[in-house]
């Protein structure tokens, strides 16, 4: 614990310390709610999404759907406990820089608890204490300093995103904490988990997101939309073109 809170300090104040000269702390205040879509990259934007849609239906979809059929439910509880508890020290830090110390404070006892009691984090005991988490991101972070959201984007294997939250993954990846303290190959294996994770989600809302991909009539669009709206309304901005009651999960029960 105490090298993996050094390396959490070290490195996340080191990029925190570049992206606040960087981006010029000038407006502290979170930005206002954007209207609608800015997307002057859409033609780049559609190619990369065609790209991504064929990907999910060669080998992301397929794959989901044998880890669903042949892993036992157990075993993808605890899988996906284990990434989330791995999620927690970055989350510990951004919800620092964002202010945010009762998320911090939230998000630190449930990866002690989780960690010790949980074996590790492959079960979720620190649920039962009320301790769910606060998760968070550099993304986030940035918005809370006053970052703009910034053109859409359509990443390769990565889908949606926005200019502001591409800065936002880049960072989040290269000061992962748990991959900077774990040595090899204790660190491939937070990786495994995580891949193992988002297979997990993928097989478990197949219906949904196969409606988005295949059966909208416009699935770039679509895909947009609920991923500005989503988006913008974890960070707060139920005006952004719609309140509370326009928000639409596509991860919904």
């Amino acid at each position: 614990m105490r090298v993996l809170n050094s390396a959490l300090l070290q490195n996340y104040g080191r990029l925190a310390g570049v992206s606040l000269l960087s981006l010029g702390l000038g407006a502290c205040a979170a930005p206002p709610p954007p209207a609608g879509s800015y997307d002057p990259y859409e033609p780049t934007n559609r190619v990369m999404h065609g790209i991504n849609r064929g990907l999910d239906r060669a080998l992301v979809r397929p794959s989901s759907k044998v880890y669903g059929s042949i892993v036992p439910q157990p075993v993808k509880t605890g899988v996906a406990n284990f990434a989330t508890n791995l999620d927690l020290p970055g989350d510990m830090v951004n919800g620092l820089l964002q202010g945010n110390i009762n998320g911090f404070g939230k998000n630190l006892f449930r990866f002690a608890i989780n960690t010790t009691l949980g074996v590790g984090g492959l079960f979720d005991p620190a649920k039962s204490f009320g301790l769910n988490q606060e998760k968070t991101d550099f993304g986030q972070t940035m918005h809370v300093w006053g970052v703009a959201e910034g053109p859409y984007v359509e990443l390769p294997g990565l889908g949606p995103s926005t200019v502001r939250d591409v800065v936002g993954t880049a960072v989040d990846i290269a000061a992962n904490p748990v991959s900077l303290a774990l040595p090899s190959p204790e660190s491939y294996y937070a990786t495994i988990a995580k891949v193992g994770s988002k297979l997990g989600d993928r097989d478990r809302y197949s219906d949904t997101i196969d409606s988005i991909l295949y059966e909208s009539a416009d699935s770039y669009a679509q895909a947009r939309l609920l991923y500005l709206q989503n988006r913008r309304f974890e960070l707060g901005q139920t005006g952004a073109g719609g309140g509370a009651d326009d928000f639409i999960d596509p991860y919904a029960e």
